[in-house]
């Protein structure tokens, strides 16, 4: 079987459909430890060897956003 660019694809080890056992389910355990508007982003590895915690993180991107928002233009009327 090929893909749309003509390269041969590996066979699929999904199923089409799988059961879940939801009585098994447990809540997140770690749920508790982020505020609840927080957004969760997976780094990459090599960024993650930089920037080790969220603070850091947070502080670069709104140092980023600070350099690149620009002004709001007053128009004169």
């Amino acid at each position: 079987m090929k893909d749309l660019r003509g390269r041969a694809r590996r066979p699929s080890t999904l199923k089409s459909e799988y059961a879940f056992d939801y009585a098994k389910s447990r809540p997140n355990r770690f749920a508790a430890r982020f505020p609840k508007d927080a957004v969760v982003v997976v780094l990459d590895s090599d960024v993650a060897k930089v920037f080790r915690d969220s603070k850091r993180v947070n502080s670069l991107l709104r140092a980023t956003i600070a350099a690149v928002k620009k002004p709001k233009s007053k128009r004169a009327g």
